[in-house]
């Protein structure tokens, strides 16, 4: 009998596509500058030169874990701006991604922040490329405060929420305080709730 799943089967990733991801938990987890070949290379379970093969250095394995989160920016977004039902809605899925990651978050910080910050110390020329991933989110921002009826202040507005957010995910890793997080976040859905016309 013919199995049902065939021709639905889930392709497994290849080698690159598991090197970029475990070097993306690990840049996470430990920082890019702390993270070696030799550690991304246990996790995925490749030979040296198999690795080498992929990425001649860092800096590539650097470059491809920005473009894939920067993907997965997009997507994300997309997915918010199709499921939520109206502007004040939208900027919910923002806020709620606090609470969705928080254990994360209380162990090691906000996972964008935390690169462009390692980066903007180590001046890296890759910089400008992780803070993309922050432009992402405040070009989507202001356009959902755009549509909340607040054109003339809408980036300073996705600024604050931005500003805020990490704030909220600095200060709970710090303190190793996942309450906080939940508290902050009430406060944020508040302020949201207070510009909205029907307010």
């Amino acid at each position: 009998m013919e199995s049902p799943l065939k021709g639905h089967e889930v392709p497994r990733p290849n080698t690159r596509d598991r090197i970029v991801d475990a070097a993306d938990l690990l840049f996470y987890q430990t920082g890019f500058e702390h993270t070696s070949f030799a550690e991304i290379a246990a996790v995925v379970g490749v030979s040296r030169g198999n690795f080498y093969h992929h990425f001649k250095t860092k800096d590539e394995i650097l470059t491809a874990v920005i473009d894939l989160r920067l993907n997965k920016t997009r997507a994300m977004l997309r997915d918010w701006q199709a499921e939520g039902q109206g502007p004040a809605e939208r900027i919910g899925c923002f806020i709620q991604i606090l609470i969705t990651n928080q254990s994360k978050i209380v162990l090691h910080g906000c996972p964008v922040g935390t690169l462009v910050s390692e980066l903007a110390k180590l001046d890296h020329a890759a910089h400008d490329h992780a803070n993309a991933l922050f432009t992402l989110f405040r070009d989507w921002l202001r356009e959902q405060f755009v549509q909340l009826g607040r054109k003339e202040d809408a980036d300073v507005l996705a600024m604050r929420l931005l500003a805020q957010s990490q704030g909220v995910a600095s200060l709970a890793s710090a303190f190793r305080d996942a309450e906080f997080i939940k508290a902050e976040v009430h406060q944020m859905r508040a302020w949201v709730q207070s510009l909205t016309p029907a307010a």
